[in-house]
Order: C-alpha cells, then sequence, then structure tokens
C-alpha cells in the first residue's frame, strides 16, 4: 500500500504556523529595544552620580552631611521634573538608642497622565563615621565599584534616580503618580521616617525598595522583623553583709524574670526572644537596689510582636520579691515584611522582564534577615511591596570590601524602568 503524504499546501501551512509561532516567541524573548538602549546609555550618569554621592559622608547620626547628600538628591529631582521637597521630621518614634536630631528626608512627586500610583524608595545614610572616607574613596576596580555605603544604600539612591531619568527619555508619563522617598536614618531603624513611609505608601499601586540585591540579584518578598524588650528592676540597697534582709534584691528579682521568660519564642514560627544583655549592681557588698536586662526578638508576622509584647506584660505580673518594681519597655525595630498576592504577582512579572535579557531573576517568598523600610511601607497597603530592587553587590557595614557589581546596573535599570511601565499600562495587574 502506498504511503500517504500530507498534501503540500497542508505541509506549507504547518511550517508557516510552526515559523510564525517561533518568530512571536522570539520577539516575546528579547528585550525592548529602546528601553535597553537607554538602560546602558544611561550606565555612566549612573556612576558618575553614584560616585558624587559616595562621596557625601553621611553617616545616620552626620546631620551636616545628610543635609548635603539630600540637596544633592533633591536637586537631581528638581532637574527631572518633579516637584520636590526637603522634609524635616516631626513624628519621631524614640527607640532606645535614637539620636537627639535626626537627618532628613526627600520626597518627590512626578504626576503623569495615567491612574497608577507607584513609589520608589531608598535611604541616603551609612553606617560609617565622619573621616572614614579618606581611607576609601569611591574607585572602580574591574567589574566593580568599590565605596563607603555604595552598596548599602547609594547605589539604590542611584538607582532611583537613573530611572527616573531613563522614564523622562522615553518620553513615559502612564503612570498616576511616581513618588520618590529617600531617608537619612534607615541605619538607626527609621525613628523619624517610619511613619512617613507608612503613611506614604497606604494608597500605593506598588512599593519598590531599592536595598541591593546580594551577591545574585534576589527580589525579596518578606523579611523578619526586630524588636527589643528592655527589663528594668527597681529594689532597695542594703549592706550584704551586716543588714542583707534590709535590702530588695534587684538581681534576685531580674533573674527570676529572665527565667520565667525564657520559653516565650515559637521558632516553628519564627518567633525568637532571646535575653542577651544585663547589669546590675554597684559593689560587691551592697545589695543591689537596680538591675536591667535587654532581649533581642524577631517575628515573622506582625502579629506575632503584638503577642509576644502581651505575654511579656502578663509575666512581669508574677515578682519573686513582691516589695520590688518591675518595669517592661517592648521596641518594635522593625517590622516584619510579610508576601501578599500583589507582590507575588509582580516578582513574577520581573521574572518574565529578566528573562527578556537571557537572565533568571530569583524571588525570595521566605523571611530571611531583617531590618527593612519596606516592612513600614507594607503596614497599611494592600498593593504590591518588593524589596532588593538595587544592584548586585557585597560587603555591606564593612568598610573595606563594600562594592556593587557593574555588570547589575543595566539589568536593574531595565527592570525597574519596565516594572513601573508595564504596571502603569495595565500589562501587570
Amino acid at each position: 500500500m502506498p504511503r500517504l503524504h500530507p498534501a503540500p499546501s497542508l505541509v506549507g501551512r504547518l511550517i508557516a504556523s510552526l515559523w510564525l509561532t517561533c518568530a512571536a516567541a522570539t520577539v516575546q524573548a528579547e528585550p525592548i529595544a529602546d528601553v535597553h538602549m537607554l538602560a546602558q546609555q544611561e550606565q555612566q550618569p549612573l556612576l558618575d552620580t553614584l560616585r558624587d554621592l559616595v562621596n557625601i559622608e553621611s553617616g545616620s547620626k552626620d546631620i551636616e552631611g545628610l543635609n548635603q547628600i539630600a540637596e544633592r538628591v533633591a536637586g537631581q529631582l528638581k532637574q527631572l521634573g518633579g516637584t520636590v521637597e526637603i522634609l524635616q521630621p516631626t513624628d519621631v518614634y524614640r527607640l532606645d538608642d535614637t539620636p537627639e536630631k535626626i537627618g532628613p528626608a526627600v520626597h518627590a512627586v512626578f504626576k503623569g497622565t495615567g491612574t497608577r500610583k507607584i513609589m520608589l524608595i531608598a535611604h541616603m545614610d551609612t553606617v560609617y563615621l565622619k573621616g572614614m572616607l579618606k581611607d576609601q574613596p569611591f574607585r572602580i576596580d574591574g567589574d566593580k565599584a568599590y565605596g563607603l555605603g555604595i552598596a548599602d544604600d547609594k547605589q539604590g539612591v542611584a538607582l532611583i534616580l537613573h530611572t527616573v531619568a531613563l522614564l523622562q527619555k522615553l518620553g513615559f508619563r502612564d503612570y498616576g503618580t511616581l513618588t520618590v522617598l529617600t531617608n537619612g536614618d534607615e541605619e538607626i531603624s527609621s525613628p523619624g521616617w517610619r511613619s512617613t513611609i507608612t503613611r506614604l505608601a497606604a494608597d500605593q499601586d506598588a512599593v519598590f525598595s531599592f536595598e541591593g540585591g546580594g551577591t545574585d540579584g534576589t527580589l525579596r518578598l518578606a523579611t523578619s522583623g526586630i524588636g527589643s524588650a528592655y527589663l528594668t528592676v527597681q529594689g532597695k540597697s542594703s549592706h550584704a553583709g551586716a543588714r542583707p534582709e534590709g535590702g530588695v534584691n534587684a538581681l534576685y528579682e531580674l533573674s527570676h524574670q529572665v527565667l520565667q521568660m525564657k520559653d516565650l519564642s515559637k521558632p516553628e514560627r519564627g518567633l525568637k526572644l532571646n535575653w542577651t544583655v544585663s547589669q546590675s549592681g554597684t559593689n560587691r557588698n551592697v545589695i543591689p537596689a537596680n538591675a536591667t536586662a535587654q532581649a533581642d526578638a524577631r517575628a515573622l508576622k506582625v502579629s506575632d510582636f503584638d503577642g509576644l509584647e502581651k505575654e511579656l506584660q502578663d509575666k512581669i505580673k508574677n515578682r519573686l520579691l513582691p516589695d520590688s518594681k518591675v518595669d517592661l519597655k517592648f521596641e518594635v525595630r522593625r517590622p516584619p515584611l510579610e508576601a501578599n498576592e500583589a507582590s507575588r504577582r509582580v516578582a513574577a512579572h520581573g521574572k518574565t522582564i529578566y528573562q527578556e535579557l537571557g537572565m533568571a531573576l530569583k524571588v525570595d517568598e521566605k523571611a530571611t534577615g531583617g531590618g527593612t523600610d519596606a516592612a513600614f511601607a507594607a503596614l497599611k497597603t494592600s498593593g504590591a511591596v518588593v524589596e532588593g530592587m538595587g544592584l548586585s553587590g557585597f560587603g555591606a557595614h564593612s568598610n573595606d570590601a563594600e562594592y556593587v557589581q557593574l555588570g547589575s546596573i543595566v539589568p536593574r535599570l531595565y527592570l525597574a524602568t519596565r516594572m513601573i511601565m508595564d504596571l502603569s499600562t495595565g500589562k501587570l495587574k
């Protein structure tokens, strides 16, 4: 029996259909040419900005330096057409180590023709002391740029500035508002600007935080929160040898309190409480009248901190020495950042954008580490909050090894720009 072959016209249609499918896939996989080309052209201007920012010393307690860098950032945002103001803190959440003066924040708003609200955040302060810059100025060595605070988080500030510049060069204004906030107190737990971040983020469709993406550019949708507990015991001093019964031993009461609070951790839920610092007494032969202790707390959910504080306050009601006075203060230094569905959708879209560059983008939904202003942004918003939008790098808080990877500049500019464009035009719901 002769073998039957498809009609030539059918074969042709099948081949044509297959070719068109492959061609469409190829086109879809390629980066948008204008955006990619402009991202490449923006690399050197970004490095110039980064050099200028690194060369301004701006430790969290260096108000003069923070004012200087705020002026620099505000000036560039004004040149880009934003409505810009340098803010001074008025609503300070005083923590145990909050300095008397808090650095400024720069707030800018760009109004577009659309409806979507997008916010970009980064911080201008560093952990370094004034005078350290001379030992490690900005420099480029091979595929890395080095400098104090370059990874944490001056790269984030520069990346925001040049993402806005790239959008301007594209003539793109399809967003409703594009809000920029750079604060000067992140490294001391944002006591002056946490409430502002939460307030501005509350009605945003998406908040992108430009902390570094680590060595591999991972986006983070969750981080653990950081809390602190401070236990203070007041007793009564007396001679330890001649009349100990006349005293109220604050050290005994403190020990009792710490021991009854030692099992409040719930590791299976990511809730941890560990007493780490204590102090009592003045002399060997004096019953101590005062004693203090501090604990470090970590949580994966905001509600867990609320529950932990209630348990601690309930515990101190049970005293070993009825005549002692026990007080407990609990601070939420940083709330946890919890992943939501909106964040997952945005991050998943980011993966497809990176695929256009032939690159893989990692997204971490499991909380690791802690300490991010993105967590304050997430407190009252139902929109997406994505952390780690910054450049790849390493060595944060290290004065001899902090760097960013030059090869991450173009991909990150492309990613941030495309995220804003696609959110604004409805390609990303």
